[in-house]
């Protein structure tokens, strides 16, 4: 019998507590993905416990910040994990909450699905020049884990890789987001012409062109997301072998449940 496909949904939350209030359980509940990475909890163990362990029937495993309604992601999924990883071994960032990565390993293979939440630069110099050393831990990390086993990473990455990636291009080059130093970051990552252990940017893979259908992100200031001024800034990051499965991606905007819109993408492959 074949597996039916998987799906993987990738969501900032812009606070879980915030999210839940906005209907987001009974979204997850009738979309039914095998497994929903989040970021940005904005909460603590103690914050979830007794109330977010579980959304929809999906069992939760998080990576909490150690500051208070900072940061944090986790994943749920319907899937047992064979292994969790909490944190990626950068003691600057493990702090920071943001990283958790599930193993569901069998003999036939490694995969893994991994929930991330880059830094922003937009708060200040320092911020970036952080967000910037976070780049520099995560390349090579993502380069050892892809000679090792299958992956998709999903999460807020808040860069935009190319100008049809937000609205406002021309007037953001200068800007957080849109530097050239962290889109020459996510180029070399996605390099078709780098070794086997390139990866894809699979919202891409399938749709190449789009520009104003393609925005995750939306500020809150003006009328932003009634106009549409957004950036894509949550990706699906896959390796290759993976990101031959996508079958289609999807970018829900009916609901809001924060300030960025839910990716979901469907495999052909299952767990």
């Amino acid at each position: 019998m074949k597996n039916p496909p998987f799906t993987l949904t990738s969501l900032n939350l812009n606070g879980i507590r915030s999210a839940a209030s906005k209907g987001l359980e009974p979204w997850i509940a009738d979309q039914r993905p095998d497994c929903i990475c989040v970021q940005e909890l904005k909460a603590q163990a103690p914050d979830v416990a007794g109330r977010f362990e579980q959304l929809a029937g999906l069992a939760g495993y998080f990576h909490f910040a150690e500051k208070k309604g900072y940061s944090g992601v986790g994943i749920y999924t319907r899937h047992a994990p064979s292994d969790v990883v909490v944190g990626f071994g950068s003691p600057e960032f493990d702090a920071e909450g943001r990283y958790v990565e599930l193993r569901f390993d069998t003999p036939a293979r490694r995969l893994s699905i991994i929930s991330a939440y880059f830094p922003s630069g937009s708060s200040g110099e320092d911020r970036q020049e952080a967000k910037y050393r976070f780049l520099d831990a995560m390349a090579p990390h993502l380069a050892r884990l892809g000679h090792e086993r299958e992956f998709i990473l999903c999460g807020d990455i808040n860069i935009a890789h190319q100008p049809i990636d937000l609205k406002n291009w021309r007037g953001n080059q200068k800007n957080s987001g849109f530097l050239p130093e962290e889109r020459a970051w996510l180029t070399k990552l996605f390099d078709t012409n780098a070794p086997a252990s390139t990866l894809v940017d699979v919202y891409r893979r399938l749709h190449p062109d789009t520009t104003d259908a393609c925005y995750t992100w939306w500020s809150n200031r003006g009328q932003a997301r009634a106009n549409n001024v957004g950036w894509r800034l949550d990706y699906h990051i896959a390796t290759q072998q993976l990101a031959e499965h996508a079958l289609s991606a999807a970018i829900y905007k009916d609901e809001r449940f924060s300030d960025h819109a839910p990716i979901t993408v469907r495999y052909g492959f299952g767990l």
